[in-house]
């Protein structure tokens, strides 16, 4: 945790950008009934019935202090699937830095050895070595600022029924780019000091250093 909460609290540095990266299932959900239209003064009637038609995977990547971030669609959640992202990652939204601090969480896709499983073994070592990762701790996926991005994606964008994951990229872009336009950056506030004041049931307890 500390580890985690020590990079956030390093000052903002464009030539070593800190990236946190998350993913989330979705569920596409066609319209069972084609909804009435709007009338001035009354909110959109939609049926409670539905269609399941499938599911994806959404990944999203900010930069929280400089403000961008980038969301993908993929079919499956694979560690190709992972590995692929990382790559677009390194090679098309930072292509002119050395060094990228990547947070996440654990999951078994998010590691190293996923680019391997992707990539011929060189290409693999390429794009590792531009990664600098720190994992958040075993149920402490809060401190990874990706899932704030993906709560704000999902009341601005998701809050109703999208049914292929061909518009769900449409209107993902779309949202992307408005929050990339206006660099919708977000302050993280919670500290080391912080922590060990609020969590203080999480560190061991030392009893008084006796002298020799």
């Amino acid at each position: 945790m500390e580890d985690i909460l020590d990079i956030y609290e390093m000052p903002y540095n464009p030539e070593v950008p800190v990236v946190c990266m998350d993913e989330k299932p979705y569920q596409l959900l066609r319209e069972k009934r084609e909804p009435l239209p709007m009338r001035p003064g009354d909110t959109q009637k939609v049926d409670s019935e539905y269609v399941r038609n499938g599911t994806c995977s959404i990944l999203v990547f900010v930069e929280p202090l400089g403000g961008v971030r980038h969301v993908s669609v993929r079919e499956h959640r694979t560690a190709i699937d992972w590995a692929e992202e990382i790559k677009y990652l390194v090679d098309v939204s930072y292509p002119d830095r050395n060094k990228i601090i990547l947070v996440m969480d654990n999951l078994n896709t998010h590691a190293l050895s996923s680019l391997y499983k992707a990539f011929p073994a060189p290409e693999a070592r390429r794009i590792a070595k531009r990664l600098d990762i720190h994992y958040t701790p075993k149920h402490g996926s809060w401190l990874d600022i990706a899932e704030i991005e993906l709560n704000v994606m999902t009341r601005q964008c998701l809050s109703r029924r999208i049914e292929d994951m061909d518009l769900l990229r449409q209107e993902l872009a779309a949202w992307e780019s408005d929050r990339n336009e206006h660099t919708a950056c977000i302050q993280w506030q919670f500290t080391t000091d912080k922590a060990r004041t609020k969590l203080v049931s999480l560190y061991p307890k030392f009893g008084p250093i006796r002298g020799n």
